[in-house]
């Protein structure tokens, strides 16, 4: 029997830290071809994760642009990941998620003939919005996905509720366990070590706080309200709270949490 040809489809960082331990256990089965395709929807934040678990992607689509538009996004993926399809013919196409990629990807390869398995499968809000647009994106994800991997049991029942055969859901639990697992062995780099102790985060004297509010939702007024927060509770508690926020990459963030936070000594 030939082996079995699985395609992983990502783009972003959070996909890539919940793919990276699914990619390495494919590497390590037998009778299955494990081929890795990235859209690099988020280059930067991407290869950090990249490199982080040793994974060298076989296909690099690099489609990221700056200030693309969703509609921009999607018909670039569709028409990019189409040719890779056709050229690498796998059996399945393995997607995470709910980003942009997740939805055309599992679009090119339905109109393809190709299965798919969806990482993740079953989270709702029941509202359109709330996520937006993840939460349309991984609905046109379950319609499509051929096997759903779900994280817990309320996700199995999400699906089940919108007629997806229970012969169709594996609970599997969620892959971000399975890579925090594997990186609290690694050794924390220098620079981390060197950050904590001049802080005073190692040595117990304060208190660390990490932030991440950068989701399509928050743009404008939203990330306005947290920053305001963040400050009144870094005046609150002074210097007995270290506020660490790494800041996405995208502009709608970057510009207004500089604006607002830049200034202050007890937020990095």
């Amino acid at each position: 029997m030939a082996d079995l040809r699985v395609l992983s489809i990502f783009g972003t960082r959070p996909e890539a830290i919940k793919m990276a331990p699914v990619v390495k256990a494919l590497e390590n089965a037998d009778g299955i071809v494990s081929r890795v395709c990235v859209t690099a929807q988020h280059r930067e934040m991407l290869d950090q994760v990249l490199e982080l678990f040793k994974i060298k992607p076989d296909i690099d689509l690099n489609l990221m642009k700056p200030n693309q538009s969703l509609s921009q996004l999607t018909a670039q993926i569709l028409e990019n990941i189409d040719p890779v399809l056709s050229e690498e013919k796998p059996d399945w196409v393995l997607i995470q998620g709910d980003t942009t990629t997740v939805m055309a990807a599992s679009l090119a390869a339905f109109y393809r003939g190709i299965k798919v398995g969806h990482v993740e499968a079953g989270l709702r809000t029941n509202d359109k919005l709330q996520p937006f647009p993840e939460e349309i994106n991984r609905r046109i994800a379950s319609v499509i996905a051929d096997l759903h991997f779900a994280p817990t049991q309320l996700s199995r029942e999400n699906l089940l509720n919108e007629g997806i055969s229970d012969d169709h859901i594996l609970v599997t639990g969620n892959p971000a366990i399975d890579a925090l697992q594997q990186i609290v062995t690694m050794p924390a780099p220098a620079q981390v070590e060197a950050w904590l102790k001049e802080w005073g985060i190692s040595n117990g004297k304060r208190r660390l706080v990490l932030i991440t509010a950068h989701r399509r939702e928050n743009f404008g007024q939203p990330i306005e309200d947290i920053c305001s927060a963040i400050s009144s509770l870094a005046s609150h508690y002074g210097d007995a709270v270290k506020w660490v926020y790494p800041v996405h990459l995208n502009p709608n963030i970057q510009e207004t949490v500089k604006q607002r936070l830049g200034s202050l000594s007890e937020v990095t």
